[in-house]
């Protein structure tokens, strides 16, 4: 944690500071409107023609989206030829917006603008796969623009222009969905501001920030911590409001309870220092380091029509996947145990089937991964099935999503190979109802597995990205409710939750493998130890690790 300053330090400075300029700031008075660091962000923003994209990092609760509504405010009071525009904000809370609205119409009154009443409306989303409307906040000024307060659906932007500010951009459901969407205004004049606390190295927003300080992005650029805000003022404005007097020794005081109370977190809340792990539960370069295996990644996308043609036509749409999938199970390892998960989807979401490979050194590695968009169920049940019976004979387990519709897959399959339903049943197909405890106890091993280096995955961009979206909600690794990829190609983490699955079942206990009886040279049948004869036929049969063990002693 980052105090570069002690309590005494913090005096001692703030006295010299104080000194230099008795008539100034050895009393309050009455200061400026806005605060050196507010005022700074206006100023570069009013200067339209140099800062078209504006990223400010900054500490938190330090009253800058109060200065950035004074902005909206004067730029949405001038008429268009005073380069007057709609604005817009967003952020990921309805508080927030409110709040930001409430500034808004203050500001509107203090500089006596003609303004209406702040009024609650319903924008249309125009989007007929996401919700029909967005409920949002509204101020019209008679300069003919207005103030917008929008939740943070990408959407919600298209076909709009203006200014947008992203407030809190780190903590919203897609920012680099939601950036795409706002640079379109640049086109037509406008402006993006992005400000927000950090949410750790790997987050979009942090992302940017250091492509900007590389010189690979052409945008303007603030930081803004809370040592800054406090020698900018800020504990001295917070005196005024509350209408208490400023010391030297107070602000030191409140300086280091809020450092006290952010504790380990101090440096990313209110130092601008991205966490190394951040938001997302796996950092994205430990991911690409288990991205070392060589399996074939297949994919199986039906037309929307499918089912409306002709049972030669579907069959003639699903062959050239058949044999990709024949080829790619012929490759197969029959010396070494199996695990698949499998996690089913139908319409918005894809399927995804993860087979697993539990290697002599205990360690997994992927061997196959398929992935289906608008495949009907009995055609997938008809490709899983096939993998299935190829490693049946060294399947450790296969859990299937038993959610919804999956789990008429799962039945399907648990009828041939037998149905796990609870700890005492004898098959392999497990049916799983997924649970915030599901996720509790068995995400966890599944992190482990990357930080040992017991995983090694196929190197693809989406399974990535999939990965990369896992948030802690409520201390529990869970894949957020949110989307990526692009229009009809939307992906759910989809993959991320084949693979826990595949994970999950390869800690199982069940072992499944064959015997094949071997003649003696007089044609008899090889005997055991005690002297019983060993099987004819070949056969297949399932026990509890334990009981195996048992057995054989």
């Amino acid at each position: 944690m980052t105090a570069p300053i002690t309590e005494e330090q913090w005096v001692a400075a703030r006295r010299e500071a104080v000194n230099a300029m008795p008539d100034v700031l050895g009393k309050v008075g009455r200061p400026k409107v806005l605060l050196p660091y507010q005022a700074r962000a206006v100023s570069l923003l009013d200067d339209t023609a140099l800062c078209r994209v504006l990223f400010v990092e900054k500490s938190r609760r330090i009253g800058l989206t109060w200065g950035l509504a004074a902005y909206a405010v004067l730029r949405a009071a001038r008429a268009k030829s005073a380069h007057g525009m709609d604005t817009m904000y967003i952020s990921y809370s309805q508080e927030m917006t409110r709040e930001f609205i409430d500034a808004c119409a203050m500001w509107a009154r203090a500089f006596n603008h003609v303004a209406s009443d702040v009024e609650e409306t319903l924008f249309d989303s125009g989007d007929p796969e996401g919700d029909k409307a967005i409920q949002a906040f509204r101020i019209r000024f008679d300069s003919g623009f207005e103030i917008l307060a929008l939740s943070s659906a990408p959407r919600g932007l298209r076909g709009k222009q203006g200014v947008v500010i992203i407030d809190e951009a780190a903590f919203v459901d897609n920012l680099a969905e939601l950036l795409k969407a706002a640079m379109a205004f640049l086109m037509w004049g406008g402006q993006v501001v992005v400000c927000s606390t950090h949410d750790g190295v790997d987050n979009p927003f942090n992302q940017t920030i250091q492509d900007i300080l590389a010189g690979r992005a052409p945008h303007k650029h603030l930081r803004i911590d809370f040592d800054q805000a406090l020698r900018d003022g800020l504990y001295e404005r917070i005196c005024l409001v509350k209408g208490e007097e400023w010391t030297a020794e107070g602000e030191a005081a409140w300086r280091q309870e809020i450092v006290d109370f952010y504790g380990e977190g101090a440096d990313e809340e209110l130092f601008c220092i991205p966490s190394a792990s951040s938001g997302a539960w796996l950092p994205g370069p430990l991911i690409e380091a288990r991205m070392t295996a060589e399996a074939p990644v297949l994919t199986l996308e039906l037309p929307a029509d499918y089912l409306q043609r002709g049972e030669m036509e579907q069959a003639a749409l699903v062959q050239p996947f058949m044999d990709e999938l024949e080829e790619a199970l012929s490759q197969l390892d029959l010396t070494l145990q199996y695990a698949l998960g499998f996690d089913f989807g139908r319409v918005a979401d894809l399927s995804v089937a993860d087979l697993l490979s539990v290697e002599r050194d205990l360690s997994r590695v992927e061997r196959l991964v398929i992935e289906m968009r608008n495949v009907p169920g009995d055609e997938q049940k008809r490709i899983i099935g096939a993998v299935l019976e190829k490693v049946k004979g060294r399947l450790i387990g296969a859990a299937f999503d038993a959610t919804g519709m999956g789990w008429t897959v799962a039945e399907d399959m648990g009828r041939k190979f037998g149905l796990k339903e609870t700890p005492e049943s004898a098959g392999v197909i497990i049916p799983i109802k997924f649970t915030e405890e599901w996720y509790r106890l068995e995400m966890p091993p599944l992190k482990t597995a990357f930080e040992d280096a017991m995983i090694a995955l196929a190197r693809r961009a989406e399974h990535l990205a999939d990965l990369r979206i896992v948030r802690l909600l409520r201390g529990i690794p869970r894949v957020p409710p949110l989307r990526t990829g692009e229009k009809g190609k939307r992906r759910h983490g989809d993959y991320t939750i084949a693979l826990a699955l595949a994970h999950f079942a390869s800690r199982g206990t069940w072992v499944e493998y064959g015997y094949r009886a071997v003649g003696g040279r007089d044609g008899s049948r090889e005997q055991n130890w005690l002297g019983q004869p060993m099987g004819g036929d070949d056969g297949w049969w399932r026990a509890p690790l334990g009981a195996r063990l048992r057995g054989s002693l």
